[in-house]
């Protein structure tokens, strides 16, 4: 069972009557901006884009923007699919007429959809967590407080656990070919994300007169045997 939001401006009345046929959980509130701004708790989002596709393409356009974080699916007349693009940000749209089963199919795919494609933005090694589509990191569940070139270093690292790079390799695939600055940049940044890492610095391993490298622990033990031994 989901938990469905409506955004739509015929609050008092019924706007897609097969989810009254469903188990779902709907609620629906004003189609407006000010609305948004302590948006419920939901798994996904309809928009009534029935009588005005102007307000309901800008309102959908608002929900990307904010980063909702869930699938919006456009309720629409069959006169008005001509009009619906994917610049709209929505992830499917249904007819109003539509019934319960062809409803909850779309549900069911759009918050599947949306699940999987968050799981595949997530990069998982050695205790490390990177969440690519927030741009955020965490260690055993603890957030990391890291700057952009911080986090792209790291998830550069955990992208090719145990593979050895030069500074020179680092600056030109996470500060990019333009940069020009002196590989004296990589150790500064590595250092620092170290300090952030605490207990788990180690996982950024330093190969004498070469560079770094991630290193791939199974366990922590392995961890463990690794710090004690530099």
């Amino acid at each position: 069972m989901a938990q469905l939001l409506i955004l739509t401006s015929v609050v008092d009345r019924e706007v897609l009557p097969a989810l009254s046929l469903l188990s779902h959980r709907a609620r629906q509130i004003p189609a407006e901006p000010a609305q948004l701004v302590n948006t419920p708790n939901c798994d996904l989002i309809f928009v009534d884009a029935r009588t005005d596709l102007a307000s309901a393409r800008s309102l959908c356009k608002i929900l990307t923007t904010t980063g909702i974080g869930v699938p919006i699916l456009l309720i629409i007349t069959e006169g008005g699919l001509t009009a619906v693009s994917a610049d709209w940000g929505a992830a499917d749209v249904v007819l109003e007429t539509a019934g319960p089963a062809e409803v909850d199919t779309r549900i069911r795919l759009a918050i599947g959809r949306q699940v999987q494609d968050q799981s595949t933005s997530k990069i998982q090694a050695s205790g490390v967590v990177i969440d690519e589509a927030s741009y955020s990191a965490r260690v055993h569940g603890r957030p990391l407080d890291l700057t952009f070139k911080e986090f792209e270093l790291l998830r550069f690292f955990a992208m090719h656990p145990s593979r050895v790079f030069t500074r020179e390799q680092l600056l030109s695939e996470v500060w990019g070919y333009d940069y020009f600055g002196g590989t004296r940049t990589v150790d500064v940044h590595v250092r620092r994300l170290r300090a952030k890492l605490g207990d788990l610095e180690s996982l950024i391993g330093t190969v004498r007169n070469v560079g770094y490298r991630f290193n791939f622990f199974e366990d922590d033990n392995e961890r463990i045997a690794a710090t004690q031994s530099k």
